[in-house]
């Protein structure tokens, strides 16, 4: 017997002297893939009888050490020919590296190899790594198993590791001629969950037995809170799991909860399968099943869920769902929803029957994919009672919508000098309130980049002829008003309006005294029209017919501006020598801008007709353009000269930091703009003067609250009618201007936690797929958590160790929403509306949580919609209640089950839907 001692060294052994059965004794080793979720890599070759090692001097082994074989002898007779079948190829084509820190050892009586402490085996993908690997070539056996450190504690317990599989039994026996194994006490993790199994045998190559095998999705193995015990089961790799009786444990309490017996197929990859209902009650509809219906794994790139919903009273829903991806090209979602609506019983007067349906699509595409070409989709669109009838509850977050948007753009840009830029959309708006759809179907939109003509062909671009730059821009829409009743009907397309518009800007720019910069620009615009409008008086009836005259139409128009701006900065310094105060410095810079404008009239395009007075004694011309009704408008009738005045303005702060070592000062922002617009009609024969509007916007803590705000300055006075009247308000006895319009917006997001995310995310993505907000205002749809104890990897570090005894960190979360208007326009003096919108969770304990989503009317003094959720974290599973205390649709919620989506059908919901009232 030869001894060794290495340290931490690697020993090569080359095994071509050693038969093919020889290897198999490690190659093998692979049967215990099947714990993940039972597949293997590779099959083991067949078995033949092994050979003994020949061993000299040293463990080095090669076929020169074999004594010469008949065949080899009778090479020599050129005459011989040899009736031996060909020597099959060796299966071993790598080099098999072993270590270990104590020693390796090979006893030639016992014909044993022995690897102690750290031992390790690797041939190609597959590593052993055990305290102890003994192999015995005279039994053909593997054996691997931990040994016991100086305290008595069992470590090093084996590892097996092919790929990216990994397996910890407590140790492994496998017999290489029989190929028959058993393996104790194994962990394997598989697709979120463990199996965790006392004996395992293996009996053939394709057939493996288990004895009181567990699998759970827990994170303390060693005790788990449940799992599914399987007494019995036979398992096929990578086809199916055949098992016995099989039930729920919960913390080693068996529950009734299991199943006498059990067929489960096995597959790696997407598989087509059975979606569960769920069940529930409705009082004006029965009993009822939602959701259920049936998984397609069409392919890697592409699924289909197809469910349905179906109520005793005879009302039921349909729901398909596609996802779709090709990586490095594009991705997105299709969802189609019907559902048929049946209130009360046939017979009864308040019977009525109602279809509503949904269509979204979302689609967006890889930037890199094609950087010249670009297409997108983002389609909401439908009845416009939907949300508000629907009966299933994933629609619950989106019924306070009021607008459905739909979006389908293509645009492609051809480089080049000059750059042209093509873009065909087709868009929706749909007010769910009073059903009224606009639509384009489509528009075309293409232009010309810019081109300098007189451009130098080196250097900058200096002075106003070198900036004189004209572009060509063409837009062509299809524009469709008509509502739910007409949709997609054929007089929806009779009352279409469709034209095209042309545009050649002309500009160009320059310095004005160093610090003003003065542009010019003329535009020409030409229309085409493919309906115009003749007008005329109905004596009989005594009102004016509009008649619509079908055919080709075009009328041009120009114009002519230009403006002169420049920039000024001011700074107000509070340094002072001796004192560092909080706030250093103020900084103050304004845009002030003024522009003329000359719209000429083009009164050729107008036409009259006569109007008769009721007694038919007097006649008066109405001038109408027989373009008012086209898509683009009419052209002016009027000569315009205006001059337009604007300020915008930035304040910026720069503040002490608290950050001690900081060596400068840290800049604010006081207000992202503020900003003054007014106009005068040099043409106009009164009320030359627009309304001053002033606008202004901010960010304040961190960017966490935005806050807009406007309003609406009048210079001129009302008269006792609160009509407008040519008279300034100062000189009527009042104010300089008039406020006649206010509004303010607020929206601030904060927390306990810094730079904390929004957890919200499996409701917020369901609000976003069901059409909603994409955030929790309106709540979240019943069964959706906040999240917040999805994540098992945040948990632990000795502060989590702490807080599971008392929470003294309470982390909480809230979004606010605060708009206000107010009206004055005619001496109303009304705030029109006003309302706040909130909503937040608290972590009571880091296993409660507590959220709600409500609002408060403050004009009508009264609460909005109001969902108020409790969620219960159970380590691997979860247990959540929703409940929405008043309104129509007042209902609650009860949800426990298993957080892994392996088993999330394991679960038990209850719920009490509102009566739906239209």
């Amino acid at each position: 017997m030869a001894f060794q001692k290495p340290s931490h060294t690697f020993t090569k052994i080359h095994l071509k002297a050693l038969h093919t059965n020889n290897f198999k004794l490690l190659f093998a080793l692979s049967f215990t893939v099947f714990i993940n979720m039972f597949s293997f890599a590779q099959d083991i070759p067949k078995k033949t009888n092994s050979i003994q090692p020949t061993v000299k001097d040293s463990i080095i082994l090669d076929r020169k050490d074999l004594p010469k074989t008949e065949v080899s002898e009778k090479k020599q007779d050129t005459t011989y020919k040899d009736t031996l079948k060909p020597k099959k190829k060796e299966l071993l084509e790598h080099i098999v590296d072993y270590k270990a820190t104590d020693y390796t050892s090979f006893n030639q009586k016992q014909q044993k190899l022995y690897l102690y402490n750290q031992a390790e085996i690797t041939y190609g993908d597959m590593n052993i790594k055990a305290g102890n690997i003994i192999i015995d070539y005279s039994k053909n056996e593997v054996y691997a198993k931990g040994i016991k450190d100086s305290i008595g504690e069992y470590s090093q317990a084996p590892v097996f590791t092919q790929g990216s599989n990994v397996v910890e039994p407590d140790s492994i026996l496998f017999n290489t001629k029989t190929q028959k194994a058993l393996i104790y006490n194994s962990k394997t993790e598989q697709s979120g969950g463990t199996v965790i199994a006392e004996i395992t045998k293996k009996e053939n190559d394709s057939v493996y037995f288990i004895a009181r095998g567990k699998y759970t999705t827990a994170q303390d193995l060693d005790d788990p809170e449940y799992y599914i015990l399987l007494r019995k089961a036979k398992v096929v790799p990578g086809k199916k799991i055949v098992t016995g009786l099989a039930n729920l444990f919960i913390y080693d309490v068996p529950t009734p909860l299991g199943l006498p017996f059990g067929f489960f197929p096995q597959s790696e990859k997407q598989t087509s399968g059975i979606l569960f209902p769920t069940f529930g009650e409705q009082n004006s509809r029965g009993y009822f099943l939602q959701n259920g219906g049936y998984y397609f794994a069409i392919s890697d790139y592409v699924d289909l869920a197809v469910l349905g919903d179906y109520y005793t009273n005879g009302s039921y829903g349909f729901r398909a769902e596609s996802n779709y991806a090709l990586r490095y090209k594009f991705r997105g979602n299709f969802g189609f929803r019907y559902e048929n609506l049946i209130n009360s019983e046939r017979g009864f007067p308040d019977y009525s029957k109602s279809t509503v349906y949904n269509l979204r699509w979302s689609h967006s595409k890889d930037g890199k994919s094609s950087p010249n070409s670009r297409f997108s989709a983002s389609v909401n669109l439908g009845s416009s009672t939907y949300y508000k009838t629907s009966l299933n509850q994933v629609n619950t977050g989106s019924f306070l919508n009021n607008t459905l948007s739909s979006s389908v753009s293509y645009s492609k840009t051809f480089q080049g000098e000059p750059q042209v830029n093509i873009s065909l959309t087709a868009t929706h708006s749909q007010n769910t309130n009073t059903e009224q759809i606009n639509m384009t179907l489509p528009t075309f939109q293409g232009s010309v980049g810019r081109i300098f003509p007189f451009a130098p062909k080196t250097g900058s671009k200096k002075g106003i002829i070198e900036n004189i730059n004209l572009q060509y821009n063409i837009r062509g829409e299809n524009r469709i008003q008509t509502t739910d009743s007409l949709f997609f009907k054929k007089e929806m397309f009779r009352d279409a309006k469709a034209g095209f518009q042309h545009s050649i800007p002309l500009s160009t720019n320059f310095k004005v005294f160093k610090y003003f910069s003065l542009s010019a620009s003329t535009n020409y615009n030409e229309v085409w029209t493919f309906k115009t409008i003749k007008k005329s008086y109905d004596q009989i009836q005594r009102t004016a017919v509009t008649e619509t005259i079908n055919g080709f139409d075009t009328f041009r128009t120009y114009n002519f501006s230009t403006s002169l701006g420049t920039t000024i900065y001011g700074m107000f310094d509070f340094r002072k020598e001796g004192k560092d105060p909080k706030i250093q410095a103020i900084r103050h810079v304004m845009r002030p801008s003024i522009s003329y404008n000359i719209n000429p009239a083009f009164d050729k395009y107008y036409d009259s007709y006569e109007v008769i007075s009721a007694d038919g004694l007097t006649t008066s011309e109405v001038d109408y353009s027989r373009f008012e009704q086209g898509i683009f408008g009419s052209p002016n009738k009027n000569f315009s000269s205006s001059m337009g005045i604007s300020l915008s303005n930035n304040f910026e702060a720069k503040v002490k930091d608290r950050d001690t070592t900081a060596t400068e000062p840290k800049k604010i922002i006081l207000l992202n703009n503020l900003n003054f617009s007014t106009s005068y009609n040099f043409a106009g024969d009164s009320l030359q003067w627009s309304p001053v509007r002033v606008s202004g916007g901010t960010q304040l803590f961190k960017n966490k609250m935005s806050i807009n705000f406007g309003a609406t300055l009048d210079p001129y006075a009302l008269d006792n009618n609160n009509n407008k009247i040519d008279k300034f308000n100062i000189d009527n006895g009042g104010s300089l201007f008039r406020l006649t319009s206010a509004n303010l917006t607020l929206n601030y997001s904060f927390s306990s936690k810094k730079d904390d995310k929004d957890k919200n995310k499996s409701g917020i993505q369901e609000n976003l797929n069901s059409g909603g907000r994409d955030d929790d205002l309106f709540g979240l749809p019943d069964g959706q958590t906040t999240g917040r104890f999805d994540d098992d990897e945040k948990k632990g570090g000795d502060e989590e160790k702490v807080s599971q005894f008392y929470n003294f960190k309470i982390p909480w979360s809230a979004r606010v929403a605060y708009a206000v208007n107010y009206n004055n326009s005619r001496r109303q003096n009304e705030i029109s509306s006003h309302s706040l919108m909130f909503s937040g969770d608290i972590d009571l304990s880091p296993k409660w949580s507590v959220g709600a989503s409500s609002g408060y009317d403050l004009k009508n003094q009264g609460f909005t919609y109001t969902q108020l959720r409790f969620e219960r974290d159970l380590l691997s599973w979860r247990m959540n209640f929703s409940w929405v205390p008043f309104s129509s649709r007042a209902s609650w919620y009860f949800f426990i089950g298993i957080k892994s989506n392996i088993l999330k059908d394991l679960k038990y919901d209850k719920r009490n839907q509102p009566d739906i009232q239209l």
